[in-house]
């Protein structure tokens, strides 16, 4: 009798159990559908496709519109137990598509000025190599303070669970923020306890290679995923330049007059006219990219927030993805339904072709699965 007793209570528990998400490392196919899904509501209904709506969770706050057209949404889920910050990406206003090409970098700790009276620390990475997207930094740090605020107030209901998330633009800003959000959390300023995972879908890339070594680290044991649809060209942008300067310090290039001043004549000749043809092109190419994505970018930015201060910009611009990768790789039948032809250069690049993918390619492996299971 005893024992049939711990066994319905058993029961009870796994029952009871299963109405409560509890997020694991890892990718989840269905969470990340969910970011699909929930992107949607971010844009017009044209751009959805036959994405499908958002049923598991509920949208219960739209923020403000801030910085450069930014806005994001916090969704919770059925019983209450997941809080998601899902992050608007690009839009059709001149601002917003600022926003991208304002790609100059800065450091990956510092502050900006916003506007008049409202000034924003920022820690995104320990490491001072590490440098990011001066527009996506400011669009974060838009975003973050009402994001905070939001985030403590539902912790405060007992929510002890976050997934950050965002498609295109707001990718990068779910890098971006995921950072300032668990480097609040190692300060501090948000609970230890609180969990967060990170989904960036055809997210460009935020950063150089030290802030993704950073974020990639902070994050690790399967807590940041970035999805990349093999044919969007979007997470191949912004532009990247790699100078000699962008190494580690020590490097083979950092005493290159010492090493070539060993060789004969006629070596040294040609190795000194090598080493300049590699370096100054893309010095020169760094310079003009931080004139016209930098300075340049800047006054018609300016037109859009008038009281913020024109950063200092870092003399980089080796721009990297950040995340652990998803790659979600086309087929025939894939290019059969979303064909190369056409003007449409995002076709690639909306939700319905991920979505797309990720049932194809994950979902029947899940199915597999759980079929196979004993």
């Amino acid at each position: 009798m005893g024992k049939r007793i711990a066994t319905v209570l058993l029961l009870l528990m796994m029952h009871t159990a299963g109405y409560c998400q509890v997020l694991k490392p890892g990718f989840d196919a269905d969470e990340y559908e969910g970011t699909l899904r929930r992107s949607c509501y971010q844009v017009d209904p044209e751009f959805r496709g036959a994405t499908p709506k958002e049923s598991q969770y509920k949208r219960i706050f739209r923020g403000k519109q801030v910085g450069l057209h930014n806005r994001w949404d916090l969704w919770l889920n059925k019983d209450s137990s997941v809080m998601i910050v899902n992050l608007r990406g690009t839009t059709s206003d001149m601002d917003s598509w600022l926003e991208n090409f304002y790609s100059a970098m800065i450091p990956a700790t510092g502050t900006l000025k916003l506007d008049s009276n409202v000034v924003f620390h920022y820690k995104l990475a320990a490491d001072p190599k590490a440098m990011v997207h001066v527009g996506w930094t400011i669009g974060m740090a838009s975003l973050a303070p009402e994001v905070m605020a939001k985030i403590k107030e539902y912790y405060g209901k007992g929510i002890r669970q976050l997934i950050v998330e965002g498609h295109s633009q707001g990718g990068a800003l779910s890098c971006l923020m995921t950072s300032y959000l668990r480097y609040q959390q190692m300060d501090g300023n948000l609970p230890a306890d609180l969990t967060i995972k990170t989904y960036a879908s055809a997210a460009p890339k935020p950063g150089n290679l030290y802030y993704a070594y950073d974020y990639d680290y902070i994050t690790r044991g399967g807590w940041a995923f970035t999805v990349v649809n093999a044919a969007d060209w979007v997470p191949e942008t912004p532009v990247s330049i790699q100078t000699l300067s962008d190494f580690n310090k020590t490097n083979p290039f950092s005493n290159p007059a010492g090493q070539i001043k060993g060789q004969k004549r006629i070596v040294r000749v040609a190795l000194n006219y090598v080493y300049r043809r590699l370096t100054k092109t893309p010095r020169k190419a760094q310079r003009t990219y931080e004139k016209y994505v930098g300075r340049m970018a800047f006054k018609q930015v300016k037109q859009y927030m008038r009281h913020l201060d024109e950063p200092t910009y870092t003399r980089s611009s080796n721009y990297m993805r950040a995340g652990t990768s998803v790659v979600l790789m086309p087929d025939a039948d894939y290019y059969l339904k979303f064909p190369e032809a056409g003007d449409n250069v995002f076709r690639h690049h909306l939700f319905e072709p991920y979505y797309t993918l990720v049932e194809k390619i994950y979902k029947p492996v899940a199915a597999q699965a759980v079929n196979s299971h004993p």
